[in-house]
């Protein structure tokens, strides 16, 4: 039978209350007694409930983290940063995956409250607007991180989307590149990041005098980069455009097979420029040109500051963005014409 708090104060022969005092360090004991209560609780191998201790220090050492998708290399690769930091600062994370369902990310807060969670962080790829009013009513710091959908009311890391869109655009016009078409995922568009995206691209073509053009995708699975290929397949052939920066990475993965599919060579017929930096845009041949996003980076961060919070008692304010730089990876999938 596992040892009590009644044991270890029979045996230290002090108070519940003083055994109490020692394990949550609450209020000056006698070194003397601090020290008999230690050697019971060390003969006795007793374990302090760890849900009633929160309760009294008001410290369970515990992170909550609701993502979208385990399975997704993004989520993994922030999910990365939270983990190796919080352990650093001997925090636990309690990980739960949605997968999407809007409602079981509500339970999970429900949980995490019931759990005594000190933050939440969330990373998804949906935008659940219950869940952080939820969350905001449990009055739990929070910081949510979000790639697709625009964060501007809650504390988010991220990148500056508009900035990266633009470096990138002028990174292509650098290389000889003038007749470039920029790819954008339609959905939710009035809400996303990729609005910031196209300002971006615009303003990169405008500045250097050229004309942009905005190709939107309905989605970026295979069936979405074939809709796109047989929409412009005659714009592609006649070589209208030398480059098409894809808003996602794996829209432009699936873009190039599509083209090839279609007996043209890439980067010799078209270039294809993507957004993220994901793992698979080093695997896939040619390595497709992308801007890297610090997805560890992001997560590391968010969690710091959120432990900061913490420590500092500061009260969810709801509208800190701390922004990350990113780095424009050149690699094969791109001609560089001024060579």
């Amino acid at each position: 039978m596992a040892s009590t708090i009644k044991d270890v104060a029979k045996m230290a022969d002090v108070s519940i209350s003083t055994v109490s005092r020692v394990i949550n360090d609450s209020k000056p004991v006698s070194p003397e007694a601090r020290r008999r209560v230690l050697h019971a609780i060390e003969v006795l191998d007793y374990k302090p409930n760890e849900v009633a201790r929160s309760l009294v220090t008001k410290k369970s050492n515990l992170i909550g983290v609701i993502v979208s998708d385990i399975g997704n290399e993004y989520v993994a690769q922030v999910l990365r940063g939270v983990e190796e930091i919080g352990r650093m600062y001997n925090y636990d994370i309690l990980l739960s995956s949605s997968y999407g369902d809007p409602e079981v990310e509500i339970k999970f807060a429900n949980l995490f409250s019931q759990k005594q969670v000190e933050g939440i962080i969330v990373i998804s790829d949906i935008l659940n607007e219950k869940l952080l009013y939820k969350i905001g009513e449990y009055k739990i710091p929070c910081i949510v991180v979000n790639r697709y959908y625009n964060i501007s009311d809650e504390s988010t890391v991220t990148i500056n989307n508009k900035k990266a869109a633009y470096d990138m655009t002028d990174t292509l016009i650098d290389m000889g590149h003038e007749r470039i078409a920029y790819v954008a995922l339609r959905k939710d568009m009035d809400r996303t990041n990729e609005k910031y995206k196209i300002k971006g691209y615009r303003e990169a073509m405008a500045q250097n005098g050229l004309k942009p053009k905005i190709i939107y995708a309905e989605s970026t699975n295979e069936e979405g980069a074939r809709a796109i290929f047989e929409e412009y397949e005659e714009e592609i052939r006649e070589k209208r455009y030398t480059v098409l920066f894809c808003s996602q990475d794996i829209l432009a993965i699936r873009l190039m097979n599509v083209i090839r599919d279609a007996g043209l060579s890439i980067p010799e017929d078209m270039g294809l420029a993507g957004f993220g930096g994901s793992d698979l845009t080093d695997l896939f041949r040619p390595r497709l040109t992308t801007v890297q996003e610090p997805y560890y980076d992001i997560g590391a961060v968010a969690i710091r500051k959120l432990l900061k919070n913490i420590e500092e008692k500061t009260e969810p304010t709801g509208n800190e963005t701390i922004l990350l730089p990113v780095e424009i990876i050149k690699r094969d999938s791109v001609l560089d014409l001024t060579k």
